[in-house]
């Protein structure tokens, strides 16, 4: 036996008919008052319902946080999966839920919709104690949740999934019609803004992919009026642009007063919506920050429960590339299915060539990546060669030419009144002076001693220091104070980077001045500018010519961007000559002790 219930609204409004066992009808409280004053705030515009305009602001919660959790545990016989978690939740507060697998996230959000009951704590909703036995009590009270791997009704069709128990209905002559007409205008309004096909309208859960099913329970969710919203990792099946319009949903959401509460494994996401962030470390709340207030690092630490670097620094490096990955993934499907689409206009001959121009670019990208890894193992390895000879110049060689030296001022010492061949041997003296001093300027060419014990910002000091009085030409140097140390062979590339730059300027600018400024982005690339006030060049050089011609500069500048994956772009300077621009993304800064 089923007992309907009918909600009846203002005249001239579509209802909703929700359908429930009669056993549970003494727990039902979601109800149409007069005027809505009392339902819950919705989640869309209130034109795709046909409701009033001031509808939302009689749904708004007035006193004190909507939600409170207070001391909320969970155990599954004796391994405790939750253990005191507390927090408050504000009406268009969005907080992002963090930690490893197992540290407790679904389970907190599996406890807030009521598909688990708590073993210790309280929750507390708009100021009332809840004692939520089943998710639809949850639902009732205006909270909706979308988990991991979401059910649906195998047997309906994706539109009665989305309206499942909240079917738009309308009394007609004292019957009860449901309003499919109306359902499919707001579905597909929510098709069009996640960029799915209208057809999907009539598909069958069974046929869907992981991806499209976790769209239907969030549209599910989504259509349904809402004072909070729980995502418990819903972004992570989904593509990357649809996952950025979520995020765009979800902050037009508490914009509009509904509070939020996600996790996600991705950290930009957590950081580009949320205000605050709890942090989870095997079933205990560790931390709830403020997302203003913190950074990526400082929640990793927390994450993993340990502040060291081996282990901080991979998840970082992890979190900073998911979202790059995951954005390039998502360009590489667009281009695979154009390039499905255009394969089925083709016949048999053009998907053939197809096929072998694809396994000619798979060879010619293998080549490319193996030509990279020679290329970087060979400056490797030439900075290898050249640490070693300078040491061998600076141990041996130039230490012989000392000790001869001071063997020489010995001998001079004992001449007395033999001035011709004391000048003799002053003038040997000054000649292997002379000598040391210029193996010691090779040394320093081949490697630069500042570099390994102060870091690149003092070697470049040092270097244009050098530079400007060998070569007399004014050099203006920017470099940021708090510049970090980087890996040994990354400070290298870029120290040869701009030994070459200052050194093309030496050979071909005729340049009186240059100017150099090293310093980081905001999305944590280092820039490096370097640019003079010489003759310049009327078109940008082409390297592959300049590679003919023997001219090794730009080329080798070029190359060494390319294999630290930045990008290298040459203009005309503000001073008149030519300015070598370069991003190149930074690895995680090493820190001296």
């Amino acid at each position: 036996m089923r007992i309907f219930l009918i909600f009846l609204p203002p005249s001239n409004h579509p209802i909703r008919i929700a359908h429930t066992p009669y056993e549970t009808v003494p727990h039902l409280t979601y109800r149409f008052p007069q005027r809505y004053n009392e339902i819950v705030k919705t989640t869309l515009p209130c034109a795709m319902f046909n409701l009033p305009s001031d509808w939302l602001e009689n749904t708004m919660n007035d006193g004190g946080p909507l939600l409170r959790v207070v001391s909320l545990s969970k155990s599954f016989g004796v391994v405790e999966a939750l253990n005191n978690v507390h927090f408050e939740l504000n009406a268009g507060e969005v907080l992002g839920v963090v930690g490893q697998r197992g540290a407790g996230k679904s389970t907190l959000f599996r406890l807030l919709s009521g598909v688990f009951s708590p073993s210790r704590g309280e929750i507390y909703f708009e100021g009332k104690h809840l004692h939520l036995k089943a998710a639809f009590q949850a639902q009732q009270l205006g909270i909706e949740a979308v988990q991991q791997n979401p059910p649906l009704a195998e047997n309906l069709d994706v539109l009665h999934n989305i309206f499942l128990g909240r079917e738009l209905c309308r009394i007609n002559r004292l019957k009860l019609g449901i309003q499919v007409g109306e359902m499919s205008r707001v579905a597909r309004s929510f098709f069009a803004r996640f960029d799915l096909p209208p057809e999907l309208i009539q598909q069958k859960p069974a046929n869907l992919s992981n991806e499209l099913r976790q769209m239907v329970a969030i549209i599910h969710a989504l259509a349904r009026p809402c004072k909070l919203l729980l995502l418990d990792d819903a972004l992570a099946a989904l593509s990357f642009q649809r996952q950025r319009v979520l995020l765009e949903i979800i902050q037009e959401l508490a914009g509009n007063g509904v509070a939020v509460i996600i996790s996600s494994d991705d950290l930009q996401h957590i950081f580009a919506v949320t205000h605050r962030i709890l942090v989870l470390y095997q079933g205990r709340q560790v931390a709830l920050k403020k997302t203003a207030n913190t950074t990526p690092r400082d929640i990793v630490e927390l994450i993993v429960g340990s502040n060291r670097k081996e282990h901080v620094t991979p998840v970082i490096w992890a979190f900073e590339n998911y979202h790059t990955a995951q954005q390039q993934a998502e360009e590489l499907r667009r281009n695979q299915q154009a390039l499905r689409q255009s394969l089925k206009a083709q016949d048999s001959l053009n998907r053939q060539l197809i096929e072998r121009l694809r396994v000619q670019l798979d060879a010619l990208d293998r080549l490319n990546q193996a030509l990279q890894e020679a290329n970087r193992r060979l400056f490797t390895e030439r900075e290898m060669e050249r640490k070693a000879l300078a040491r061998e110049l600076h141990d041996q060689v130039i230490q012989d030419l000392l000790s001869f030296s001071y063997q020489l001022e010995q001998t001079a010492s004992e001449l007395d009144g033999r001035e011709e061949e004391r000048e003799a041997l002053d003038e040997v003296r000054n000649g292997i002076r002379d000598v040391v001093g210029t193996l010691r300027q090779i040394c320093s060419d081949l490697r630069p001693p500042t570099i390994d014990s102060h870091g690149l910002a003092a070697a470049i000091r040092s270097l244009v220091h050098q530079w400007k009085k060998q070569t007399g030409i004014e050099v203006v140097l920017e470099i940021d104070p708090e510049f970090p140390r980087f890996p040994e062979h990354f400070e290298l590339s870029i120290f040869r980077i701009v030994q070459e730059g200052l050194s093309n300027i030496r050979k071909h600018a005729n340049a009186t001045q240059a100017h150099l400024l090293l310093s980081g982005t905001p999305s944590a690339n280092l820039r490096l500018e370097i640019s003079d006030n010489g003759k310049g060049m009327e078109t940008p050089p082409d390297l592959a010519l300049l590679s003919e011609q023997r001219h090794f500069g730009l080329v080798g500048v070029s190359e060494r961007v390319s294999l630290l994956g930045g990008t290298m772009r040459l203009e005309k300077s503000e001073f008149g000559g030519l300015k070598l621009l370069i991003e190149i993304p930074t690895p995680y800064p090493v820190t001296q002790p």
